[in-house]
């Protein structure tokens, strides 16, 4: 494992506590301003996932690497909406029970676990592919640390608590890109289950938290996200 996939898999757990932090920090998050995040999230996380990430892994994979893509797209809707039936990428302003709030925890880290795999198998491929992933994880990072301390108050936990409810996602993540390097399936498949994680978040999770809002402001930032993805993989030459 490199010092370059260490210090991406650090920034990246990073984000969930700067999430959490966000929300811990001020009484409430600017609706607007987070609605403008997860757009431009979105545009980015699903031109990653649509051009760099599921052409590598039919690449690494061949025809397994479809059921895999699969795999990973249904395991996070079975983990964050069939198992948990609350869960969303905004502040949560409603009281939840506790249940919700562990159940949406659970959801996230087999979530944040895949993204580190993410983040060093796409590494191992191609170092400018790293860096895309990494971005891709990063930029959906914050909104998912913001989401589950937000979920964690809002269950009438201590800031404490929402806090250290994020540092295990971003424990979780360390963890996939610990185990993606000791075991070589992760790693050999690791991109095409990631693909299909990365595409679910970008356009089942992220997508349907600006959808349908008025005015233009949410479309050109989610097509800037896409433009984005697109100018730094010809940046880096990927």
């Amino acid at each position: 494992m490199t010092p370059q996939v260490v210090f991406a898999a650090l920034l990246a757990a990073a984000g969930n506590i700067a999430g959490a932090a966000a929300v811990t920090a001020r009484p409430r998050w600017s609706p607007r301003a987070l609605e403008l995040l997860l757009s431009l999230s979105a545009g980015f996380l699903v031109a990653v996932a649509i051009t760099g990430l599921l052409p590598e892994a039919m690449v690494r994979g061949g025809a397994s690497a479809g059921p895999l893509v699969l795999a990973g797209f249904v395991l996070v809707h079975l983990t964050q909406h069939a198992l948990v039936g609350h869960f969303h990428f905004g502040e949560e302003t409603h009281a939840v029970s506790a249940t919700v709030g562990r159940s949406a925890l659970a959801g996230l880290l087999l979530h944040t676990f895949v993204d580190g795999v993410a983040i060093t198998s796409a590494f191992e491929v191609d170092p400018a592919l790293g860096t895309l992933v990494f971005w891709a994880v990063f930029l959906h990072k914050v909104p998912e640390g913001l989401a589950i301390a937000s979920l964690w108050i809002a269950a009438g936990q201590s800031r404490a608590g929402a806090i250290a409810a994020a540092g295990a996602l971003g424990a979780a993540t360390l963890a996939g890109v610990a185990l993606t390097g000791l075991h070589d399936p992760l790693a050999r498949y690791g991109l095409a289950l990631s693909a299909g994680v990365t595409l679910y978040v970008g356009a089942s999770n992220l997508i349907p938290e600006f959808q349908g809002k008025p005015g233009w402001g949410h479309n050109l930032t989610f097509f800037a996200g896409c433009a984005a993805a697109l100018v730094l993989r010809a940046v880096l030459g990927h």
